[in-house]
């Protein structure tokens, strides 16, 4: 199977942590700042350079937020991958199954089984894919 999406949501979950603990951060530096009594023109200027500073982190914080939104729509087209592929893997399953069914129980006017038709030999030869490959969504077999 293609994808830990548990392992991928929880990285979500940390990304938009983090950039929450940054913007709270950034938050923090500027009140900070403006709370110490330090007055004039290099006190002006340290602030000034601390809201920079703090736009800066809150750049960063949104970044980690972008980050997340980009893993959670990727995370989501893997899940949708993977269940194409197990709703393909389980109807081929079924089709090879029946197949293996009317073979069995056909017989033919002289008590013989007779040979397979074309659409049933195709899924009696069927040789599949692993369990949860990529490859089951490109399988070809007739009714699937």
């Amino acid at each position: 199977m293609y994808g830990d999406t548990a392992a991928g949501r929880k990285r979500v979950a940390q990304l938009r942590e983090q950039g929450g603990d940054i913007r709270a951060l950034a938050a923090r530096l500027v009140s900070q700042a403006e709370a110490v009594p330090w007055r004039g023109k290099a006190a002006d200027a340290m602030r000034e350079r601390v809201k920079e500073r703090a736009a800066h982190l809150r750049s960063a914080a949104a970044h980690h937020e972008t980050a997340a939104d980009s893993l959670a729509h990727h995370l989501t087209e893997v899940e949708s991958l993977k269940e194409a592929i197990d709703q393909r893997a389980h109807k081929a399953t079924g089709l090879v199954e029946d197949a293996r069914t009317r073979v069995s129980h056909a017989t033919g006017p002289d008590g013989a089984p007779p040979e397979p038709d074309e659409t049933d030999a195709a899924l009696l030869a069927f040789d599949p894919p692993p369990a949860g490959h990529r490859d089951w969504l490109t399988v070809t077999l007739p009714g699937l």
